[in-house]
């Protein structure tokens, strides 16, 4: 495989949750590899911090603080975007969100409803509103952040994992409903990374059961989701559309 195909300068990808972990990584990844990348996120804060960081370094990007669960919102970021940037090549959509810990018998509806709302119909409304740029232009890639735990059952996390099982779902939908107009969409489904999101788990009890269950023997670093991302985004998986890239040092093997 040459070089050439993970190149992605020229190529502007929009990632969603890129203020903080794996969506901060994966922005840098992108950007690394050439891309323009658009930041979004609810924390204008965490992007502008993020953007300053890549433009210091001679690279492109743009920033809009964006709520995934307001389609509306996302309708109008898609418009100042395709503006901006004057087009979409890629999308990753790693905005997502976990409640606390709660048994299912106890999961009340105002948790669930905020976690489908971000982590699926989130995802959906980006999907819908940058892929119908993609179909005019004929030709995109789309990565949809799911979980391991999208096919790996864990207690007291319902919402969540209900939400990341719908995205691996949605994902194969669209990838068949488009790829015949150029559209590739595929999910990323990581497994445990040191994150501000999971670093209270992996600081609990809980820590030693999770480590003996990856066998690699550790949790992921940030960075090591980069080079999937880049892969999705680039023409080296220009056949590679409906599939799951899993990045869990193992986890699913057992």
């Amino acid at each position: 495989m040459g070089q050439g195909l993970l190149d992605l300068a020229g190529k502007v990808v929009w990632v969603t949750g890129a203020g903080k972990g794996l969506g901060r990584a994966m922005a840098q990844a992108l950007s690394g590899a050439g891309a323009t990348v658009v930041l979004s996120a609810r924390s204008g804060s965490d992007l502008d911090d993020l953007a300053g960081t890549l433009r210091a370094e001679g690279r492109e990007a743009h920033v809009q603080p964006l709520d995934v669960a307001d389609a509306a919102a996302v309708r109008a970021a898609t418009e100042r975007v395709a503006e901006a940037a004057g087009r979409i090549d890629g999308l990753v959509n790693c905005a997502g969100i976990s409640p606390s810990f709660a048994r299912s018998e106890d999961l009340d509806d105002a948790s669930w409803t905020q976690v489908i709302g971000v982590n699926l119909t989130g995802t959906f409304h980006c999907c819908r509103e940058v892929g119908r740029l993609m179909l005019q232009a004929g030709g995109g890639s789309i990565a949809n952040v799911s979980s391991v735990h999208a096919r790996s059952g864990a207690a007291r996390i319902a919402a969540y994992t209900a939400s990341k099982g719908g995205v691996e779902a949605l994902t194969r939908t669209l990838a068949v409903e488009w790829a015949d107009r150029g559209v590739r969409v595929n999910t990323l489904a990581p497994g445990y990374f040191e994150t501000d999101l999971s670093r209270p788990l992996l600081g609990s009890r809980h820590a030693e059961g999770i480590l003996a269950r990856i066998p690699l023997g550790r949790v992921g670093d940030a960075g090591e989701l980069g080079g999937a991302a880049v892969f999705l985004m680039s023409d080296a998986s220009r056949y590679t559309t409906g599939s799951t890239l899993t990045v869990d040092g193992g986890w699913t093997a057992w």
